[in-house]
């Protein structure tokens, strides 16, 4: 029997020392939790998006008393992009969560569901898309790309041109 051990780089920062546009792309997303509507869970989470254009479109969770009819802050900031600026890469998404019940200053990743819906968009775009996941806190988890989030991912093997 063969055994291998995943491994990805992934950088632990401080928002200070963040380029000024990864700042403000995390103040987004932090400003747009402050917007979900999450009366079930009391999970806020906001996301933002950094478009090739320079755009920056936010997002966050939207709850349904009819459980699962909500929907993610990233996936909502995700959709919203690419139905309004098809052609735009993504390069960036910031994500920042916090959840009455559990500690202040934890770091909230995307969920399974999220994780699939950005490794589509970065397939199809065939760049990576940075992610910043980031606590009230200050701390900012860095990873390169989604595939470092979703190992042994479900990849495309059409790529629509």
């Amino acid at each position: 029997m063969e055994e291998h051990l995943y491994q990805f780089k992934y950088k632990m920062l401080s928002l200070s020392e963040l380029d000024k546009q990864d700042q403000a792309l995390i103040l987004s997303a932090i400003k747009s939790r402050e917007q979900a509507y999450a009366p079930y869970s009391s999970f806020w989470v906001g996301a933002a998006l950094l478009l090739s254009n320079g755009v920056v479109i936010t997002g966050n969770n939207q709850e349904n008393a009819a459980y699962p009819s909500g929907l993610c802050a990233e996936r909502t900031a995700l959709f919203y992009a690419k139905a309004n600026y098809p052609k735009e890469k993504i390069l960036k998404i910031a994500i920042c969560g916090d959840n009455s019940s559990a500690p202040q200053g934890e770091i909230t990743t995307p969920c399974g569901n999220c994780r699939q819906a950005l490794l589509e968009y970065e397939c199809t775009q065939g760049s990576p898309i940075t992610v910043f996941c980031a606590s009230t806190q200050g701390k900012v988890l860095e990873i390169d790309s989604i595939k470092n989030l979703l190992p042994f991912c479900f990849e495309l093997l059409y790529k629509p041109s």
